[in-house]
Formats: structure tokens, C-alpha cells, sequence
């Protein structure tokens, strides 16, 4: 009963009006209480009625159609004034997801500096993390710059694990005596077309320590647009091309 009367009271008055003065003269006309000139001028007053409320909507409508539009560039304003982060973290709930799609997003060189090689030591973390990247058909070459303390771990568990992936001769290694507590994957991206590059550190919080394996527990996303790219990739060169050995 409630929705009903809710419905009743949502139709416009003046059209309510309407209907009920046009069926009322209907009545009156079968019961020849008047005459046809009578029924004739209420045709046309209700005639201008549903004008005037056609007009009326057409002035509603085009008032919505304005405020929207205003809207629209009060928005379009706001979302010009943003300012895109230059960095995002990434937590260890979407981290495997994250470093699956840097590498598919992956183009052209890929640099992989100081990464702890122990995570890649379980074959599902080698599949989720390093194949993927070796796999792409749009990286041509992949530059592992690592510290000398890591080449035994390379030799017997890591390169027999690449030389399984379709392009794994395109890998390199470069062996030098790092000093540094940070970790990258560096690479253009097929989204930003621009250098981009997952950071991230060692030791606790942002790596997880443990008997076996560091696994990194949290990774900046360094955005293309970022001043810090041109110093990280710096840091790579340097210890890429100065005293180091290729493999």
C-alpha cells in the first residue's frame, strides 16, 4: 500500500489533472450532459497541458544536461591536477603477481642487479619469477651484475635451471664485489615505454631471512617517470662495466 501511494505521488499533478478532467467530460458526453464544443476546448487545454509539461521537461533535462557536463570538467580539473606517484609499494599479497607482470610487460634488456639467487632455488619460485622473463620474446638480453660470493650457487643450481627456458643463451652474468643493501630489476616497459625497475632491500622488513633462502617480502614499483631511475641505472653501470668479469 505504502509503494503504491509512493508511486501514485511521483506522477506529475498537472497530468493527473489531466486524465481526470478528460475522463470526466467523456462521461459527461456519453450521458449528453454536454455538448461536442465543450468537449473540444478541454481536448485543447489538455493538449497544452502535456505541451507545457514536455517544455518543462525539455528545460530539466538540458539543466541536468549542464550540470553534468560542469561536472564532468570539475573532474577532468581535479584528475589534471594529480600528481602520479613516483614510486608504489608492493606487498607480499600481490608480489608474485607484480614481478609476473613486470616481466611480461618486460621489453628490450632486462637487468637483474644483486638479487639474492637462493629464492630461485625452488623450481615454483624459478617458474613464477625468473622464467617468465627469460621467456619473453620481447627481451632480447638479460644481465644478471652479481656479487662474486654467488657464483657457486649460479654454477650448480641456477644456470642448469635457465639452460632449461626457451632463450636462455640470451642471459649473462657479471661478477664484481658489490657493496650495496639494495636489490633491482631493471627494463622497459610495454606499458609506460619508459625504463622502469622493481626495487628493494636487504635485510628485515623488506626481505624475509631465513636458513635456506631471502626472499624478498616487499618491492618498490620505480614509476618511468621517476628522477631515481637515472641514478639506480647509474649504480648498475658502474658496477657492470668496472672491474667485472663476464660469463
Amino acid at each position: 500500500m505504502a509503494l503504491s501511494l509512493k508511486k501514485l505521488f511521483t506522477v506529475e499533478l498537472d497530468l493527473v489533472v489531466g486524465i481526470i478532467a478528460a475522463a470526466a467530460a467523456l462521461l459527461m458526453h456519453r450521458l449528453h450532459m454536454v455538448d461536442d464544443e465543450v468537449l473540444i476546448s478541454l481536448t485543447v487545454i489538455l493538449i497544452a497541458i502535456l505541451f507545457i509539461r514536455d517544455l518543462r521537461r525539455d528545460v530539466t533535462h538540458e539543466k541536468m544536461h549542464e550540470d553534468i557536463e560542469a561536472n564532468r570538467d570539475i573532474l577532468q580539473h581535479i584528475q589534471a591536477g594529480l600528481v602520479a606517484p613516483d614510486i608504489i609499494l608492493i606487498g607480499p599479497s600481490r608480489l608474485r603477481e607484480a614481478s609476473q607482470q613486470f616481466a611480461a610487460q618486460a621489453r628490450g634488456e632486462m637487468t637483474w642487479f644483486h638479487v639474492c639467487l637462493s629464492m630461485f632455488r625452488p623450481q615454483p619460485l624459478f617458474d613464477t619469477l625468473l622464467r617468465p622473463a627469460i621467456e619473453n620474446p620481447q627481451v632480447h638480453s638479460i644481465q644478471f651484475i652479481l656479487d662474486k660470493s654467488e657464483k657457486t650457487l649460479w654454477d650448480t643450481e641456477i644456470m642448469p635451471k635457465i639452460d632449461t627456458c626457451g632463450g636462455g643463451n640470451k642471459v649473462k652474468v657479471h661478477w664484481s664485489s658489490i657493496n650495496e643493501a639494495i636489490s633491482l630489476i631493471i627494463s622497459d616497459s610495454g606499458t609506460s615505454g619508459g625504463r622502469e625497475c622493481l626495487l628493494s632491500f636487504w635485510g628485515e622488513p623488506f626481505m624475509a631471512r631465513s636458513v635456506e633462502r631471502n626472499v624478498p617480502r616487499y618491492v618498490f614499483h620505480v614509476q618511468a617517470h621517476s628522477e631515481l631511475i637515472a641514478h639506480l641505472v647509474e649504480m648498475e653501470r658502474n658496477y657492470r662495466f668496472k672491474n667485472n668479469v663476464l660469463e
